[in-house]
């Protein structure tokens, strides 16, 4: 006897239930962490100020002074909010580890394009609160200006970038799933990798002109590009930073699935889901 397929809205509710979910247990580890995450953004801001006081060591007026200042700011808060997007999504493999929920998870009726969609859901909304309460901080403590910023334009580049970002974090996120030991590691080792070449405190034209190529394909270029013009100068959305990050979204996050999807068959057919090292 032939099996009913259940309605697509079925499946579409049953689908958007598992991403809430996702997305809500989520939050649950972040209030029992709290402070460890405090103590972790504590640490970010000091780390960000020491890139930015370099700026009030530079020798021209104060109004290049400020402007140097800004731009190294855009790049410590972009570095922060690709970093907690790369450190939530490349440890959802690690996070069950050490919860002990790895196979409960994977076993667990939600797809995984759902599971790790959701998981970079809840890692964008998680590094935009953080990015602001980072940008914030750093203006209220050195004494920025920043006039003419068009936060709005930065916020809606920075979430479509992040559809680049959460592709890449998918890649990133096998790394764990293949190498139980130095997976986690790697993770951040790519995630510097894609930042060097992507201009965090200098523009790209700096560099080689191998390393601005493979700039061009680095969505951390144009988010990068973007928001300094928006902070600055009050710019808009440019389209020239904005195709190339739907392009690359549409390319990374379909190719991250497929990956990660890969890698988990990997890992179950050679024992290694479960294993800590």
């Amino acid at each position: 006897m032939a099996t009913v397929a259940p309605p697509r809205s079925k499946v579409v509710k049953h689908e958007l239930i598992g991403l809430s979910g996702v997305v809500e247990r989520n939050l649950y580890l972040v209030k029992r962490y709290i402070w460890w995450d405090v103590a972790f953004l504590l640490w970010t801001i000091a780390n960000t100020l020491t890139i930015v006081f370099i700026a009030r060591g530079v020798n021209v007026s104060v109004a290049e002074q400020n402007a140097l200042a800004t731009k190294f700011l855009v790049g410590g808060v972009i570095w922060a909010f690709l970093g907690i997007i790369f450190e939530i999504v490349t440890e959802t493999v690690a996070w069950e580890r050490w919860e002990g929920t790895i196979e409960y998870t994977f076993m667990a009726p939600v797809s995984r394009p759902v599971h790790l969609i959701g998981m970079g859901l809840f890692a964008v909304l998680y590094g935009i609160v953080r990015a602001a309460i980072l940008f914030a901080a750093i203006v209220a403590f050195i004494g920025i200006s920043v006039p003419h910023a068009n936060y709005g334009a930065a916020l809606a580049l920075l979430a479509i970038a992040s559809i680049s970002f959460i592709g890449i974090g998918m890649m990133t996120a096998v790394l764990p799933l293949i190498s139980p030991e130095k997976g986690t590691q790697l993770g951040f080792v790519a995630q510097g990798l894609m930042l060097v070449v992507s201009g965090v405190y200098y523009d790209v034209s700096v560099l080689p002109n191998w390393m601005q190529w493979i700039a061009k394909i680095s969505p951390a270029t144009y988010a990068l590009r973007g928001n300094r013009d928006q902070i600055i100068n009050g710019g808009g959305l440019a389209w020239a930073d904005v195709w190339p990050l739907l392009v690359i979204g549409l390319v990374s996050v379909p190719l991250g699935l497929w990956v990660f999807r890969t890698g988990e068959r990997y890992a179950k057919r050679h024992g290694k889901l479960k294993r800590s090292g």
